[in-house]
Formats: structure tokens, sequence, C-alpha cells
């Protein structure tokens, strides 16, 4: 008998948070029970979650009812730590019976609130989250009934768990709007390079396959996500993966000397050729391995002051978007024939930059940038990956602005091949967004074609 298969793009898991908070940001814009953006109404009593209309509110309720009332006594101006939030939610859905909910991840296999890893021997080392959870226990006094609230071990246990186990909810664009804790899901482990993908409708999670998968039963040890930014070194990730949930990968990506050297390469000196340089190789001698051109000290020195000058100002373009673009255009004129295309730091500044003209509302400049940016992406991506989609989406739109219609319909097209398997046809972004503007990119095409045709 010949066996099915799961097919790329494939919805392998569906899953409800176990408890979930709406980042503070999105309070006034979005609702607390569906996370969807509408016009939202404030909660009459507490005067600080809103919904979006009666139904979600009555859904809230049951939930809300314990809350609603410790919200109200805190000061009007207060705005309550996301993470308190959180973890007040996840207390009282485990004192209402949630410690025997199931979290299936297939049809029969499941995990309970009780089978996540605490990890409280880290998090007791980990002198940054002993702070955070200190301040966070403060709050949650107030945010729970003395009488119910666990021991300060216990809560120290949960918030372990929700350290480790939660994800960031994602809006269609990928920006973090929320967190929830998805007992099935978590189950999932990463790799830098993912099978994998997970979206948002809403609060409702769903994991995509974005390969093939040629069994009949799914082997969630087979399959990844990935917890982190992928455009990032091997050091970095690593880094950031021991960090923030005290493991170090050695996924196939990680072990990959070649892609490391590459993430960090110098431009060749010779402008004609295309070879990434490893300036801190030992088998880089004196010349390109490829070309033969010469690599001076001059060349060396001039790579690692540009590499830092670039990576201090990265870390420190946190201000408003105009600086951000200013410092960006220097970065890149610095970094002009001296990183490789393919350097991270290259390609994070190409993205900076991108963000910060379409702030700015300079369309022809940001379109110049995301087409540069589209080139690291499809390097570092995976084919199907739901950034390299928005990518396409966002060079599409910004071409049809600009009534380059056959330009646009062609970027368009290579978004709705990527984001119809990443986020599928009945999401939100595929059927409002794209499908629309596919449709007046073709037209457009249409009719100037038709013009340049009456023309000749």
């Amino acid at each position: 008998m010949k066996k099915s298969i799961h097919r790329r793009g494939d919805v392998i898991l569906q899953e409800k948070p176990f408890a979930c908070v709406l980042d503070p940001r999105y309070r006034e814009s979005r609702c607390d029970r569906c996370f969807k953006e509408a016009k939202v109404m404030k909660c009459s009593n507490c005067l600080y979650v809103r919904y979006c209309g009666r139904s979600c509110q009555k859904e809230a309720w049951s939930n809300h009812k314990e809350e609603c009332e410790k919200l109200k006594a805190l000061p009007s101006c207060l705005v309550v730590p996301a993470a308190a939030l959180m973890m007040a939610r996840i207390v009282r859905r485990l004192l209402k019976g949630g410690d025997t909910h199931k979290g299936y991840y297939t049809s029969k296999l499941y995990r309970k609130f009780s089978d996540l890893m605490p990890h409280e021997e880290n998090i007791q080392q980990d002198s940054k989250r002993m702070d955070h959870f200190g301040t966070l226990f403060v709050v949650l006094q107030r945010l729970l009934d003395e009488a119910a609230r666990p021991t300060k071990m216990e809560l120290l246990r949960i918030y372990g768990k929700m350290c480790i186990n939660t994800f960031n909810i994602l809006d269609n664009e990928m920006n973090t709007i929320g967190t929830g804790m998805y007992i099935g899901a978590s189950i999932i482990d990463h790799s830098c390079r993912p099978n994998v993908v997970v979206s948002f409708d809403g609060e409702t999670l769903n994991m995509r396959l974005l390969e093939d998968y040629p069994d009949q039963e799914l082997d969630f040890g087979k399959l990844f996500i990935s917890y982190i930014d992928l455009i990032d070194t091997t050091d970095v990730r690593r880094e950031q993966l021991a960090e923030r949930y005290y493991f170090r990968c050695e996924c196939e990506r990680c072990r990959d000397e070649q892609e490391q050297k590459r993430m960090n390469a110098a431009a060749c000196p010779n402008k004609n050729c295309e070879e990434p340089l490893d300036m801190h190789g030992s088998e880089l001698k004196q010349q390109c391995p490829v070309c033969g051109t010469s690599v001076t000290p001059f060349d060396r020195e001039t790579f690692n002051e540009i590499s830092n000058f670039t990576r201090d100002h990265l870390a420190q373009m946190k201000s408003v978007a105009s600086t951000d673009l200013d410092v960006s255009r220097l970065c890149l004129q610095k970094q002009e024939s001296v990183l490789h295309r393919y350097n991270v730091h290259h390609i994070k500044t190409l993205e900076n930059a991108m963000e910060s003209a379409l702030n700015l509302e300079k369309w022809s400049e940001a379109t110049g940038y995301a087409v540069k940016l589209l080139d690291g992406f499809r390097h570092y991506y995976s084919p199907f990956h739901p950034m390299l989609g928005l990518t396409y989406l966002k060079i599409g739109k910004l071409q049809l602005y600009e009534c380059r219609f056959a330009e646009a319909l062609k970027h368009l097209q290579q978004a709705a091949k990527i984001l119809r398997i990443t986020h599928g046809e009945q999401d939100d972004l595929y059927k409002r967004v794209l499908v629309p503007l596919l449709c007046d990119a073709a037209q457009g095409d249409l009719g100037h074609l038709s013009i340049a045709s009456s023309a000749d």
C-alpha cells in the first residue's frame, strides 16, 4: 500500500493558547481576546483590557472575571508588565483544572503543563532572569489572591516554563503582537534550518510544513522550527539560544563552516570577483584564492574597522526613523567594496535602511534597498520562508505605487508562491492584501501593454 505524503504548506498542528497576553503596545488597537486589529472598547469595570465587541468580551469573561477586579484596584496610569499578566493567567488556568488540559500535537499524542521543563536551576543561575522574576513577583502579589497564590518557588517553576515554552504571537507581517503558551506545539524543537513554520490567525497557532514529508505518520522528532532570527552568525545564534533557552545548537547549519565564513565575509578587492573572503582565516594568505588579487594588511584593517563600525551602529539604531536612515546610509556607504554582499551585517543594514525609508515614505529609496535585501534573504532563508515572501510583497507593492506594473506583478507572483505555503490562501494577508494587489498589477500591466501596442 502506497504511503500518503504530507505536502509543503499543509497545516500539521493548529492550537488555541493555554494562556496568552497582548503586547501592551497594542492595547488600544487590538482585541485582548482574539488579538484582531479593530476599533476596541474598554472593559467597563477595570478600564484596562479592551475588546472588539460583546462576543469577545463574553467569551473572555470566565477568565477575565477575577483578573478584572485586581486590575481595577491598580492605579489607572499603571501598565502591567505583560509577563506578570501572563503568569497570573497561567496560575488561574491551573487553579481551574488546567493541569489536566491535554495539548495534542498528533491525533493520539499530547502534553500537559506538568510535562514542561521548569529549568529552575538554569533560571536561578541567570541573574537577569532572577531580577526579572523578582520584579514580577511583586506585581503578582497584587494580581493574585494570597490564598490562591502559589509559593514563590512554585511561581519560579511556572516562570521557567513560561520563559522556555511560550511563542511570540505574530501578525501577518511577522511583527510580535503578544505572547502565548501552546502546550502541544511546545513539543517541537529548534533548528537553524527549519522544515516547519509557525503563523497565527489572531491568537490561534498554525504550524505548516516547509517541505514535503514522505511518511504517513508525522514524527515530531524530525520536525523543527526556528526560535531565533536566522540572519545571524553561528556564534550569535548559539549565544542567543544558550541565553534564552539554555542549550547549545549543534544543527547541520551551525556545523557549516563555509556558511559561517560567508556570514562574516569581506568583499574581494577585485570588484569583478564575487568570492567572499575570510579575513580571519588562516587559509587566506596574501591573495584571493579565486582571482589571485592581493589582500593587503590595509584591506584587513579597513574590513575590521568597518565591521566594528557597522556592529556598533546596528546596536545603537533604536531612535527615530530619520536618524536610523541617515546612519544606515552612512554604514552602507562605508561597506561598499569592503563587506561582502552576503555579510550578515550588510544584510541587516539594508533591512534597517529599507524599514526606515518606508517609515519616512521614501518609496523609491525603500525599493532600492528591498531589492538588494532580497538577494541576501534568498541566500540564507529557505525558498519558502515567510520573511522572503513578505519582502517580495513589499517590493511589489512599492513598484505598483510607482506604476512599474510588470515588475510589480513579477514580485507579487513570487510573494504569492511563498505566502500560499507559509500562511495559506484563506489568511487575510493572502486573501485581502496580496490578491487585490495582484489584480491591480495585472490590470495595470495589461493596460500598459495596450497603450504601448496602440502607440506602435
